[in-house]
């Protein structure tokens, strides 16, 4: 079994929704989502984001994550920086995200339009316009119409983008993240998986200050 630990559980951001704002949630997904599997630890990421880093970084970080999370926008702008400056361009650690869109339908859309700009080569680019221009959850920030805004302030071919976005394309891919999230036990965003090279895991809840990383990321280099 590999080994798994748990850091933070008590800070732990953990959101309660109502019975009737949880998805029903649909396995079935088109083998065209992916053209690999790709498996680090528990975590299947092949639904996911592209790789941030160097597929040779002998660690890999795997933040689930909604892109309305205030917790999520907090790690965003104060911790991951840090980490990309120190671990991601230096080669000593990568990272994916893995979407739990679980604060409601501008969660999902939200996910979704970062797989649409994805198409175009600019997933990461879309990620950061995110979380650069979050506000409230479920306020009309992330409605299709500002999505379709940031895909223009990203200079997208706009009409490749909202035919995918208004298509749903990847509400099935954005689904399929939300239950390997769930099954790999993150019931709350931030929830972050660090997996060495040797297969062991360090699991972190909630927007844990950088220090936290470090001492979790320096002892698995």
């Amino acid at each position: 079994m590999k080994k798994l630990a748990v850091i933070g559980g008590v800070i732990a951001v953990v959101i309660a929704i109502s019975a009737g704002a949880v998805y029903s949630l649909n396995t079935d997904f088109s083998s065209s989502d992916a053209n690999m599997q790709r498996k680090y630890g528990t975590v299947d990421t092949t639904m996911g984001s592209p790789l941030l880093g160097s597929s040779s970084a002998p660690i890999t970080i795997i933040e689930f994550g909604d892109y309305q999370c205030p917790q999520c926008d907090k790690w965003f702008k104060t911790v991951r920086p840090d980490i990309e400056e120190q671990y991601i361009k230096p080669g000593k650690a990568n990272l994916y995200f893995v979407d739990l869109a679980f604060f409601g339908p501008d969660s999902k859309n939200a996910a979704e339009a970062t797989y649409c700009a994805g198409d175009q080569g600019k997933y990461w680019e879309y990620h950061n316009i995110l979380y650069s221009n979050q506000q409230g959850i479920n306020d009309g920030w992330a409605n299709p119409d500002n999505l379709k805004k940031f895909a223009s302030d990203l200079n997208l071919d706009r009409e490749l983008f909202d035919s995918c976005l208004d298509s749903d394309k990847y509400q099935k891919r954005v689904e399929r993240n939300v239950l390997e999230a769930k099954r790999n036990g993150a019931s709350g965003t931030p929830t972050f998986i660090i997996v060495g090279s040797d297969g062991s895991q360090q699991f972190i809840e909630g927007a844990q200050p950088f220090s936290v990383f470090k001492q979790v990321l320096d002892s698995m280099v």
